[in-house]
């Protein structure tokens, strides 16, 4: 789980009903259904709109990226991409492939299989890259609903506004009324803007981190296959890979491989 999501969606809503309390004002002024119905509904009906069903009706499976942290251990990775091209200067490509059922990542074995398997190198390129595509247009869809759905929000708040000065001034007659229906108007873009602005558009902006997170680490992995299968120097391949990462986790790799040695 991570906790700077929820923690930071729960904080948001703990401070604006906090300064609601400061204000002095009702709670109970705050709360409307009706909009908030307007506002979540409405703009849901215009995702659907917007993009395939299936897509929209499968948003919690992309809502549970950005709730959930998932650690790669990019140090971990490029200590065995090393290992394997250590291996395979000693005992030749073919020897990799006991190794390849123990590998978790799925992205990762068919690169090394396809080195095990004799492809050419062009076609592994092509072949690892056409997959890291296809991911690449997957998180995209999850991104593109979130984005979507920060901008039809406030939208539908305003929608709700406008709906609501309309039966007001249908209503002026009755001038008690006015500054009660002006509030109630108003509850609509106040509900869009904390939903969009709190909840969807920093969704968002997490996927677009996860994405850059999980295409680095394929990036790493498609880089050291390449490396592995032209028979570049193990010392090499970790050079190239270190160059994907910061200066303090270089230093984390090559610590862990002083100690292996």
């Amino acid at each position: 789980m991570d906790i700077g999501t929820l923690g930071g969606i729960i904080g948001g809503f703990v401070l604006i009903i906090g300064s609601m309390f400061a204000s002095g004002a009702s709670l109970g002024l705050y709360i409307d259904p009706a909009s908030a119905i307007m506002v979540i509904g409405g703009s849901y009906c215009a995702l659907m709109v917007a993009n395939p069903m299936q897509r929209v009706l499968g948003i919690m499976k992309y809502a549970k990226h950005a709730l959930y942290l998932k650690n790669y251990e990019r140090e971990k990775l490029i200590s065995t991409l090393v290992s394997f091209s250590e291996q395979a200067r000693r005992e030749g490509l073919l020897a990799l492939e006991d190794g390849l059922d123990e590998l978790e990542d799925k992205f990762l074995e068919k690169g090394l299989r396809l080195v095990v398997d004799g492809t050419d190198p062009s076609l592994i390129k092509s072949v690892l890259y056409n997959e890291l595509n296809q991911i690449e247009e997957r998180h995209n869809c999850g991104i593109k609903i979130f984005d979507d759905w920060g901008k039809f929000a406030p939208t539908f708040g305003m929608i709700g506004t406008l709906q609501g000065l309309i039966a007001m001034m249908a209503s002026l007659g009755d001038q008690s009324a006015v500054g009660k229906g002006m509030a109630l108007a108003l509850i609509t873009t106040f509900y869009g803007a904390i939903f969009a602005n709190l909840i969807l558009i920093p969704i968002k902006s997490k996927l677009e981190d996860r994405h850059k997170d999980e295409i680095m680490v394929k990036e790493i992995m498609v880089e050291g296959v390449l490396s592995i299968q032209s028979g570049d120097n193990p010392r090499m391949v970790e050079e190239k890979l270190l160059a994907f990462l910061s200066p303090v986790e270089r230093e984390m790799v090559k610590a862990e491989s002083s100690s292996g040695e």
